[in-house]
């Protein structure tokens, strides 16, 4: 039975950015909160391992939006920037393709304009009409629709015209399309949504914010990965007399008089609360931890309906003897293959591993030489990959070496000659890993895909429809992934769970007379 004395509880299911960063938020609307997760250290997505002295940092290796993480600080009355060491990259990136051609990303407007003219002059003011539509979508699309809570229909009916106007209806890939002409400035502009879990060629034009995102706050690395901030993120909750339980596995959240009231440990031990909020992925919540609960909108058919992201094939090594080497390479590069629309195609749509390959390359170590020993370097490279949902799956426990074989010739060929002599450290995810270490449905790296029918109030509310009491936060509800969507479910759900009720002051015996 719950205390009526003491402080109203919360549960918080998941220690991933969006978990802590609501945690962190009812703490501060007077709750008394508990964090559950069945990792052995918070960050979810975002927490690292160690391995053989070289620390691989997991999911998100960069910050875009730090004024998110500082306004959720403030909210608590911390000062983000006391406890978490933000470091500007310029460059942010370096593309990199076959020809031999490359771009580079920068915060510096002029920087920006010199490198669209050295690749294609002739598609320099399409460029500076690009950055203008990305504004207008990020003043729309993240300060408006993004900061407050989607789930009501009459939300959505006021912004259709809004919609319309912008073209949400275009993909990112079309509307680059419209600005540029050059194939590698189409790929440069419309890459972005891939690191939310979304197709170019069929995310809704609203994403192109990012390109404002970059420009308007600049790319940082957190110094000690964004391990480092769910670290702090852990500390704020413990300093206001949060806990968080590691290695822990919630089994199923308990509805009892027809509202959440706490949960089921997979040891069989029940936890009360007033309040539930799951940071585990919206079709894990809905599908397995309310398994029991009869569902309205969120059926198994429904949730099985949906499309979702696709899956990564990270590998993460160490290299011995290499900060010296590889001087043209830098904390972030992207080698492209050969295919983009295509490709694009078979990971998306066809569910083909495909024998060519674009990957993402993170070399922290330019940056931060705590990630490995005196000379060495960590790297972490991603390539997009089907999820496991299609039905030719693919079977991971036969292709993993080979594809990572696949990796290191291209990775030797384009990027870093004599790699295979250097590696010293190994460590391989495939969706097979996201699936069983972070409970994702199909494998998909980043929850439901973000397409327009699936986005806003289509997505997963972050007040479930299904149970009261019941919250959600991460990257399956709005407003979606990546570092500031994550954060940013937060926001919104603080805008919808009550403050805890003051605390009933202690009945005092009275005085014998």
């Amino acid at each position: 039975m719950l205390d009526s004395t003491g402080p109203q509880r919360a549960i918080v299911i998941g220690a991933g950015l969006g978990g802590l960063a609501s945690a962190m938020r009812l703490g501060a609307k007077g709750y008394a909160v508990t964090v559950i997760d069945k990792l052995d250290r918070p960050g979810g997505r975002g927490s690292s391992i160690t391995q053989g002295g070289y620390r691989f940092d997991l999911g998100p290796t960069i910050v875009t939006v730090p004024q998110g993480l500082r306004d959720l600080w403030a909210a608590c009355g911390r000062d983000f920037d006391r406890d978490v060491t933000l470091k500007p990259m310029d460059p942010f990136y370096e593309i990199r393709w076959e020809d031999g051609s490359s771009f580079t990303m920068r915060g510096d407007d002029a920087a920006m304009e010199a490198e669209v003219s050295r690749l294609s002059p002739g598609d320099l003011a399409g460029f500076r009409k690009f950055l203008d539509d990305s504004e207008d979508r990020y003043w729309f699309g993240y300060e408006n629709l993004g900061r407050r809570p989607m789930n009501e229909l009459w939300e959505l009916i006021k912004v259709l015209p809004r919609f319309a106007w912008l073209r949400a209806d275009r993909s990112v890939y079309a509307h680059a399309a419209r600005r540029v002409r050059d194939p590698r400035l189409r790929f440069a502009l419309s890459f972005h949504p891939l690191f939310i879990g979304g197709d170019p060629f069929r995310v809704t034009s609203m994403y192109i914010l990012v390109s404002h995102l970059e420009k308007a706050f600049g790319v940082h690395y957190a110094m000690g990965g964004v391990q480092a901030i769910a670290e702090a993120m852990a500390q704020v909750i413990r300093d206001q007399g949060g806990h968080l339980m590691m290695d822990t596995e919630v089994d199923e959240i308990r509805v009892e008089k027809g509202r959440a009231a706490g949960i089921t440990l997979a040891d069989g031990r029940r936890l009360d609360a007033d309040v539930v909020v799951s940071n585990a992925d919206a079709g894990h919540t809905y599908t397995r931890l309310l398994r029991n609960r009869p569902r309205r909108r969120w059926t198994d058919a429904k949730v099985k309906r949906q499309r979702w992201s696709m899956g990564l094939f990270v590998w993460y090594f160490g290299t011995r003897g290499t900060r010296e080497m590889w001087r043209d390479v830098g904390h972030h590069t992207i080698v492209v293959g050969p295919r983009y629309r295509d490709h694009i195609q078979d990971i998306f749509i066809k569910g083909h591993l495909a024998e060519d390959m674009s990957l993402y390359v993170h070399r922290p170590s330019v940056t931060d030489p705590s990630v490995a020993p005196d000379g060495d370097d960590t790297f972490y490279v991603l390539s997009p990959v089907p999820h496991l949902g299609h039905d030719n799956g693919v079977d991971w426990a036969t292709e993993e070496e080979p594809y990572r074989l696949k990796m290191l010739k291209m990775l030797e060929e384009r990027l870093l000659p004599g790699l295979s002599e250097r590696v010293s450290e190994s460590l391989i995810f495939t969706p097979d890993t996201f699936r069983d270490r972070y409970l994702s449905p199909l494998g998909a790296g980043f929850s439901i895909e973000p397409r327009i029918l699936q986005s806003a109030y289509f997505r997963p509310h972050n007040v479930s429809e299904e149970v009261p009491g019941l919250y959600l936060a991460g990257a399956g509800t709005h407003p979606g992934a990546g570092v500031p969507g994550v954060i940013g479910t937060a926001e919104v759900l603080a805008q919808l769970v009550p403050d805890a009720a003051p605390m009933a002051a202690p009945v005092l015996p009275m005085a014998a007379e």
